[in-house]
């Protein structure tokens, strides 16, 4: 039990712990490393695995010469790539009865609000929820349910991967070697993860003060 409960710390926070994991497993790191972003973007049952906090760590990695920094972003972008394409194809495959209750791994107010952002954005979302948690996971499974056209969603899915993963893997390459980031990264991850949930904590205090209001 204990061993079981260590081993989901360390998957939880994959980010804090993977400079021991680099220097314990060497260049296996990188099949984790794209294991874990594929069934975070991939799989809609697996939202809470790291995802812009470990791209930033795998990054001050590559800038400490611990990782590869042109095989990290490789590893990222295709994990993401695919990841997105997988629960996209899902998606279409399960369809609208979805929303109809809620199941045992899938949330109906995840779905409803990921549905609400891609109504409100539009194919753009596909690129928008890259860089918010838990959107980012259920955004292509919705595409996929919707409908929307494959190629146009290769489309914005690629781009979206590439904004993500070059700008949080490359931000960590180069901050991640400031004496201030290296001494308090722990802090730096934490406060990564505080910031990419913060447009979803504002939209749901947002909502919920104007149901009050409509009381």
């Amino acid at each position: 039990m204990d061993f079981f409960l260590q081993a989901l710390d360390m998957l939880l926070h994959i980010d804090v712990y993977l400079r021991d994991i680099v220097e314990s497993y060497g260049y296996l790191v990188y099949l984790l490393l794209f294991l874990v972003v594929f069934c975070e973007t991939g799989l809609v049952v697996t939202p809470f695995l790291p995802g812009d906090s470990l791209l930033f760590a795998g990054g001050a990695l590559a800038g400490a010469g611990m990782l590869n920094y042109t095989v990290v972003c490789a590893i990222f972008l295709g994990a993401a790539i695919l990841g997105d394409g997988v629960n996209y194809s899902i998606g279409g495959l399960v369809g609208p009865p979805v929303f109809e209750r809620d199941s045992r791994f899938l949330k109906r107010r995840h779905l409803l609000r990921a549905r609400d952002f891609y109504d409100r954005h539009g194919g753009k979302a596909i690129i928008l929820a890259r860089f918010i948690p838990i959107i980012r996971t259920f955004a292509p499974f919705v595409a996929g349910v919707a409908g929307m056209n494959r190629g146009r969603f290769t489309l914005f899915n690629i781009s979206g991967a590439l904004l993500w993963v070059f700008l949080l893997v490359t931000a960590g390459h180069f901050l991640g070697a400031l004496p201030f980031v290296k001494n308090n990264f722990s802090l730096i991850v934490y406060g990564i993860i505080l910031v990419s949930v913060l447009p979803i904590i504002v939209e749901t205090g947002r909502q919920t003060w104007a149901g009050r209001r409509n009381r």
